[in-house]
């Protein structure tokens, strides 16, 4: 079906034929149709409709129930059209092609009962792979962020924006860009990691993924989410401005200059006692007026009316619909509550101007024309709709891809691993045989399935214990305990099957869900980092039998590791990698792949100390004025291999202008600190080290490009990341690895509250981590301080050439 114009009088006629006109721009389209709506058809351009969500029982969110509607008639509601349809595959276990035909007749509907028939724009959650039945399960954004692979996030992406278009979804509510600031927050595990700089160049992957594929990306959430008073969901956030602009900001404007993402979300959190949703500074003057950002603001869910009930800014509904659409939201989701009828109200009444209401409308009209949704040949229905698969060769194995890189061994002492063919091995812990061990908070089974178990997983999730039984090692399994709970009935079987056995390995860690019904994931926050449960307990048990212990972790945020598991012999860290996770911790175990992940969070101590990450200032890390220490067990950005890399001949081989007029550095190695080489504030420098693999096996390293800014007029961290990139590499071979670090990447947030390059001295680390400089090159940045705003360069591109290969060594080394 396809829609109508209505308008036909002979003033109008032309006016009317040319929003359907495609040889327009999208935004003459919308200039051409915005005149001709009603009040009310205006409006229901900027809502969403939640079809068959629940108001009750086990699996809704709170305050869900007063906010989803029943007793309207969907005629009704569809009378003048509709902006957004809410996850018709999101919602409940639906077979794809009955999905897609049940979304087309919907369609169908929508667009034959309103005066302009224009479909609905439909959006699905994608975090971890399009949130539909029998749908790929990707990793969750941890693993990207251990991967520091963008690129091959980026295909993932794509993947995911393949089936969404193919099911008739145009956009995607991912990725979440948040930096993650205290680990308790159960959202962790949806975040990229703990760095704003790896954060955006991942989350700037995915994003040009989805983007290419067709789906609008939806940036969330915009901002200062994750930076909550005691990692508690929606606690107000205690934050000053330079970290809000160095750590939070960054990420998403990468994703908006880099990505190309067209649509944002709001975030939930009130920073300094004003709500993200009334911020018409962050939303408007900061996203669109400085970053140039043209596409769609749209609701976190419910958030307009929190606005009322929860941060009590407004006086009401209509009052809350002000304070969004004048702060710049555009669209309201997921159903339609405030701007439905109490907007339409507040408009007639003067309490709202009507040209904030066009200007929403023209942002929304203008993403319809780019999507097809105003073109007269538009059809609901995909034309292979048949043959329509959402879990593909091709998807699971970039699935299994990210999985593999994503694992980091983070220990491994006496060569424990990779575990030897025959074996005996104990496999114990709550997730040895858990599926759900594999997957975040916002997969489909998680999310949805739970509440339909009568439906199953949809796709296959082998556990660990079902990877590890079709490899040659002889198997003894026992539970142990269970994730949460006291009950340590099941030690002493654990302790017996770990006693007779070669090695342990022991997996624990978290069971993703929603709002207390796990231990991970949203509104499931942590009062501290020990693991859940009685798990550690088992760890120590298990330790205490003296065989080699494997610990292995599937978590949605690191757990301390105190003293207290340094007995284990190794650590290996998952972050819920999947749908194939299991076949990939049982590869990395067993030596068929080699692990390459990096943290990309660091690994408390002390589970009781307030989290801190890796970007503090001097006073932020040890020293002598706090008997607490806050180091880290394993930090940022660290791995292991079972192989060896050397890095050597560190150099500066040029320093100067953006356009090469460079000062002959070549060679030059920054020995001694009147030995710094001159950096234009306005310039580039480029840095070379060699990377070699010293071992018998090939293998992956990650070599990090670390700032230190010796003296600032503000305090800044010690070390960030400016830099990094995956070097991949045969056994005796070796490469060059070469940065083009522009001096805008040094920029902050200064006295007066704007973005400089400082002039002074600054060191280069070349970091296997960010406690763990290989080399370090010295420079001055110099010339006038110099201000920098949205045109600044935001990326230290990486180039690796090869080097002539080495012999390889005669010896096998592990870890």
């Amino acid at each position: 079906m396809t829609g109508q114009s209505p308008v036909t009088d002979g003033a109008t006629t032309e006016i009317s034929a040319a929003w359907r006109d495609p040889r327009l721009s999208p935004a003459q389209r919308a200039e051409a149709l915005l005149p001709l709506m009603s009040l009310e058809e205006k409006v229901a351009q900027l809502v969403g409709v939640w079809v068959g969500a629940e108001a009750s029982g086990e699996g809704v969110a709170p305050h869900q129930a007063e906010m989803v509607g029943d007793g309207v008639r969907w005629q009704d509601i569809i009378a003048h059209g509709l902006g957004q349809l809410t996850r018709p595959f999101g919602t409940a276990p639906v077979d794809p092609v009955a999905g897609a035909r049940s979304l087309a007749a919907s369609q169908a509907q929508i667009v034959a009962a309103s005066r302009f028939g224009i479909p609905a724009q439909v959006h699905e959650e994608c975090l971890t792979g399009f949130a539909a039945w029998q749908a790929t399960v990707f990793p969750a954004p941890l693993n990207w962020g251990a991967s520091f692979d963008p690129e091959l996030v980026a295909e993932a992406a794509g993947r995911i924006a393949r089936a969404m278009r193919a099911a008739g979804v145009h956009q995607g509510l991912a990725p979440v860009l948040d930096v993650t600031r205290d680990y308790r927050w159960g959202r962790t595990e949806e975040t990229i990691g703990e760095d704003p700089y790896l954060v955006g160049t991942v989350g700037a992957a995915y994003v040009r993924g989805l983007e290419r594929g067709g789906v609008v990306a939806t940036l969330k959430h915009f901002a200062g989410y994750s930076a909550s008073r005691g990692g508690r969901n929606h606690a107000p956030v205690p934050m000053g401005r330079r970290e809000f602009a160095d750590v939070i900001l960054p990420p998403f404007e990468m994703a908006v200059r880099l990505g190309g993402a067209r649509s944002v979300m709001n975030s939930y959190a009130e920073i300094d006692g004003l709500p993200a949703a009334a911020d018409e500074s962050l939303l408007t003057g900061l996203l669109r007026d400085e970053w140039g950002f043209t596409g769609i603001v749209v609701a976190d869910y419910f958030a307009i009316r929190f606005l009322q009930t929860n941060h009590r800014v407004a006086a009401g509904a209509g009052d809350a619909a002000r304070l969004a659409l004048r702060a710049g939201i555009d669209v309201e989701l997921p159903t339609v509550d405030v701007y439905g009828a109490p907007l339409v109200e507040a408009v007639r009444s003067g309490a709202v101007d009507e040209a904030l209401v066009d200007r929403a409308l023209r942002r929304v009209l203008v993403q319809k024309a780019e999507l097809g949704l105003l073109d007269e040949e538009w059809r609901p229905l995909p034309d292979d709709v048949e043959t329509l698969d959402l879990d593909d060769e091709d998807d699971r194995a970039v699935s299994l891809a990210l999985a593999r890189e994503s694992v980091v061994l983070l220990r491994n002492t006496g060569g424990v691993l990779p575990l030897a063919p025959e074996q005996r091995v104990a496999l114990v812990g709550p997730l040895a045989d858990d599926p759900m061990g594999m997957l975040g908070c916002y997969t489909f089974p998680a999310h949805v399935g739970v509440q339909h178990p009568e439906h199953g997983m949809g796709v296959g999730i082998p556990s660990l214990r079902d990877a590890l039984d079709r490899l040659p090692v002889r198997l003894r399994h026992a539970r142990g305990c269970d994730i949460t709970g006291d009950d340590t009935s099941g030690f002493a079987e654990a302790v017996a099957a770990a006693r007779e056995s070669d090695v342990c390995v022991l997996a624990v860690g978290d069971r993703a869900g929603l709002f207390g019904r796990g231990t991970s994931g949203e509104g499931c926050d942590a009062v501290d980092l020990r693991l859940p449960g009685v798990q550690a307990e088992l760890v120590r048990a298990v330790l205490g039998t003296g065989t080699p212990v494997v610990l292995v972790l599937l978590a949605g945020r690191p757990y301390a590791l105190g003293d207290e598991f340094d007995a284990a012999a190794a650590v290996v860290h998952a972050f819920f990698p999947g749908q194939l996770g299991g076949q990939a911790l049982a590869e990395v175990l067993t030596g068929a792949v080699n692990p390459s992940g990096r943290l990309p969070v660091s690994v408390p101590r002390d589970a009781a100390g307030l989290p801190t990450t890796y970007l503090a200032p001097p006073l932020g890390r040890r020293s002598e004025v706090s008997s607490v220490d806050p180091t880290a067990a394993y930090p940022f950005g660290h791995g292991l291999s079972y192989t060896t890399f050397e890095w050597t001949e560190p150099e500066i081989v040029d320093a100067g202008t953006a356009d090469g007029a460079g000062n002959g550095t070549s060679g030059n190695s920054g020995g001694g600190p009147d030995s710094s080489v001159a950096w234009p504030v306005d310039g580039e420098v480029t840095v070379r080290i060699t990377v070699r693999n010293t071992g018998s096996r090939a293998g992956t390293e990650v070599v990090q490009l670390y700032l230190h800014d010796a003296v600032a007029q503000v305090t800044r961290p010690v070390v960030r990341l400016i830099g990094y990139t995956r070097v991949a590499l045969e056994a005796g071979e070796a490469a060059y690895v070469t940065f083009v670090v522009p001096a805008d990447v040094t920029s902050f947030c200064g006295l007066h509250g704007r973005r400089i390059v400082e002039p002074g001295d600054v060191e280069l680390r070349f970091g296997r981590s960010s406690a763990d400089p290989a080399a370090t090159l010295r420079l001055r940045l110099v010339g006038a301080e110099r201000e920098v705003g949205p045109e600044r360069r935001l990326l230290s591109p990486a180039r690796v050439a090869p080097v002539a290969a080495l012999p390889p060594s005669t010896a096998e080394v592990r870890g």
